[in-house]
C-alpha cells in the first residue's frame, strides 16, 4: 500500500491550502481515508476522514465549517481542502487509509485510521 500526499506549504493566515492524497494497492474498496495532523509539542490529532464505500465523511469539531474533505474516484485521490487557516493549524498532515473500517462501534469513524496505512506527511504552516 502506498499513499503518496502533496499539497503542504507556507501560507498566511486566512489564506487556503489543499492537500491531495492518491492511494495505490489497497486490498479492498471498502476502507477510509483521511487526514491526521501533528503539532509540536501537541498530541496528534485525527483531522478528517471518509468513507470511500458511500462516501460519508466525518470531521474534527474545530475544523467543521472550515475543511473540506472530497475524493476523486477515478484518480484513487481524496482531498483536503483546507481555507480560513489560522497559526493554530500549523502541523505535520499525515494521509492515512485502512481497509474495512467499523461504523457505530462507540467510537469516532476516524481515529480507526491510527492503525492503518500512513503518508509520509507534509508540512503546513500558517504565518500569523
Amino acid at each position: 500500500v502506498q499513499l503518496v500526499e502533496s499539497g503542504g506549504g507556507l501560507v498566511q493566515a486566512g489564506g487556503s491550502l489543499r492537500l491531495s492524497c492518491t492511494a495505490s494497492g489497497l486490498p479492498y474498496d471498502d476502507y477510509a481515508i483521511g487526514w491526521f495532523r501533528q503539532a509540536p509539542g501537541k498530541a496528534r490529532e485525527g483531522v478528517s476522514c471518509l468513507s470511500w464505500s458511500d462516501g460519508s465523511a466525518y470531521y474534527l469539531d474545530s475544523v467543521k465549517g472550515q475543511f473540506t474533505i472530497s475524493r476523486d474516484s477515478a484518480k484513487n485521490t481524496v482531498y483536503l481542502q483546507m481555507n480560513n487557516l489560522k497559526p493554530e493549524d500549523t502541523a505535520i498532515y499525515h494521509c492515512a487509509a485502512r481497509v474495512r473500517v467499523p461504523k457505530n462501534d462507540g467510537h469516532w469513524y476516524c481515529a480507526h485510521l491510527i492503525n492503518g496505512y500512513w503518508s509520509q506527511g507534509t508540512q503546513v504552516t500558517v504565518s500569523s
